[in-house]
């Protein structure tokens, strides 16, 4: 691992904490996905699941979320729930964003960096299709791949923006914004790719923050007053979570608020570690 990373997380984890982060980088991680519930229902996908012997189970906090046990993305290609967008393989981590979001039916939703599209597409589900969702996309190819996971999951509440969304019209006025902003991946790290140092340097740490900043300021102000945004990063870096919000707090018109979708009191267990970092900014 690069080693300006593993000074970074000993500063802040601690030296034991920190290698146990650095170890987890190396562990092969379970298939995860989400049942869509536009065209189907867990019921239905676990039944399917137990006739193909495929070994799964469901982390407290959604009944939606499967992990496999013995099966992987190979695995599921060929049957029919996959080619036809009654599953989304997702991260349990890229999960959480949207249940904190909790988003309400008719209202005016901003997914302000959408692509894939695993979290506008839960979205869409977790309101079957009637809320008013804008996606922004500023890839043309990011924005192709997320247009076709909106057809193939059904998402058809759901309104396809290729633009940079900094630079969206300040007239524009929603009632809720996720913001997964794009980050370094520090939380998503797979140990054993040998070009790690190549692509993961200091330098995309410090252009993350400057976007993550940019990104979060311009969605204050497309927020109505009163209304909340998430933040989240796949980084488990202060540098892109905890430092950006502290800097949007200093402008001064906004405040943390409590997230509350928690079931069991607890989001993840010892075996189903969540890297995503999530905190609810409201205007």
């Amino acid at each position: 691992m690069p080693e300006f990373l593993v000074d970074l997380l000993k500063k802040q984890y601690g030296k034991k904490l920190a290698n146990q982060i650095l170890e987890g980088y190396f562990v092969q991680r379970k298939t995860t996905l989400r049942v869509n519930t536009i065209k189907s229902n867990s019921e239905k996908i676990q039944a399917e699941f137990e006739k193909l012997g495929i070994v799964y189970k469901s982390p407290i906090w959604s009944e939606d979320a499967l992990i496999l046990e013995n099966a992987n993305e190979k695995d599921l290609q060929d049957l029919e729930m996959y080619q036809n967008g009654e599953i989304y393989l997702q991260s349990l981590s890229s999960m959480l964003p949207a249940l904190v979001l909790n988003p309400k039916k008719n209202a005016d939703i901003l997914d302000m960096a959408a692509a894939p599209g695993g979290k506008t597409t839960q979205l869409a589900a977790m309101t079957q299709n009637e809320a008013h969702i804008t996606a922004c996309e500023m890839n043309h190819i990011r924005a192709k791949r997320l247009q076709y996971n909106l057809e193939k999951q059904g998402a058809c509440s759901v309104y396809l923006m290729e633009m940079d969304s900094r630079k969206m019209d300040d007239f524009f006025a929603f009632d809720s914004v996720l913001l997964d902003s794009p980050c370094s991946g520090s939380g998503t790290l797979n140990g054993k790719n040998p070009n790690i140092g190549k692509f993961f340097t200091m330098h995309l740490i410090e252009k993350s923050t400057k976007l993550q900043f940019d990104l979060l300021k311009k969605a204050l102000k497309v927020l109505k007053s009163g209304h909340e945004i998430v933040y989240s990063t796949c980084s488990i870096l202060e540098l892109e979570n905890e430092d950006i919000v502290k800097r949007i707090l200093a402008l001064g018109n906004a405040e943390i608020v409590p997230i509350e979708f928690l079931r069991n009191g607890r989001i993840a267990t010892s075996s189903e570690q969540v890297s995503r970092n999530a905190m609810c900014v409201s205007e």
